[in-house]
């Protein structure tokens, strides 16, 4: 079953709890928080404390996607906030292999994103680390962005990898995600769709949610 991950920076930011809700009860696996430093990606979104105040409204997977600069330094931040996985972005400034094992050794799944304009060669001294690769299919730092189909080998190359190397490793999807590129995706052999406005612009997003599940 493809997982779905509803991206929250396309949610309604005045009732951010109330969204979760929504989110959950439409049937998502996990709810995908986009984090911004305003450095890595010229915009700001939230931080752990805003993470910590939705954290009780459900008890969904928290998927946070930290697009910041030398991630390390706030790990146990969004680890204590409730975060189940956290990503981080191989072309950040930092230790990102400290990054890693800092998530690792708090418990929490560990994941490494690729923006679309770097090459698949740049992640892979990582690989070997992570639970989850985030392919990037727009420019990270902004919603309601095209799909960049050029990245879609991404997809392929790293499930191949993951087979060649025995090693357990989900792909999700980030960009543009809509009813036909998540079809795209997939078929590339992609595990996990996260989709911002297509999905948070339905008044019931339950029913393109339940059709990502069969696909």
């Amino acid at each position: 079953m493809t997982i779905v991950s509803p991206s929250m920076l396309s949610a309604d930011f005045s009732k951010l709890g109330e969204e979760l809700v929504r989110v959950e009860r439409a049937g998502a696996d996990w709810a995908h928080l986009d984090v911004m430093d305003g450095d890595f990606v010229p915009n700001i979104t939230f931080g752990p404390p805003v993470i910590k105040a939705i954290r009780k409204h459900s008890d969904i997977t928290f998927d946070a996607h930290l697009m910041i600069q030398d991630p390390i330094r706030y790990i146990d931040a969004f680890a204590d906030a409730g975060c189940d996985m956290i990503t981080v972005h191989c072309e950040a400034e930092g230790d990102i292999h400290g990054a890693i094992a800092k998530i690792k050794a708090k418990g929490l799944k560990a994941g490494l994103s690729i923006n679309p304009e770097t090459d698949v060669s740049a992640m892979e001294e990582y690989l070997p680390e992570v639970d989850l690769v985030l392919v990037m299919t727009v420019h990270p730092g902004f919603g309601g962005q095209s799909f960049i189909a050029d990245c879609v080998p991404k997809i392929s190359w790293t499930k191949e990898w993951a087979k060649k190397n025995g090693k357990e490793l989900l792909v999700s999807v980030d960009g543009g995600i809509n009813k036909d590129t998540s079809k795209v995706c997939v078929d590339a052999g992609v595990d996990v769709l996260v989709a911002g406005s297509y999905l948070f612009k339905m008044d019931d997003m339950s029913a393109a949610i339940e059709e990502w599940h069969g696909l």
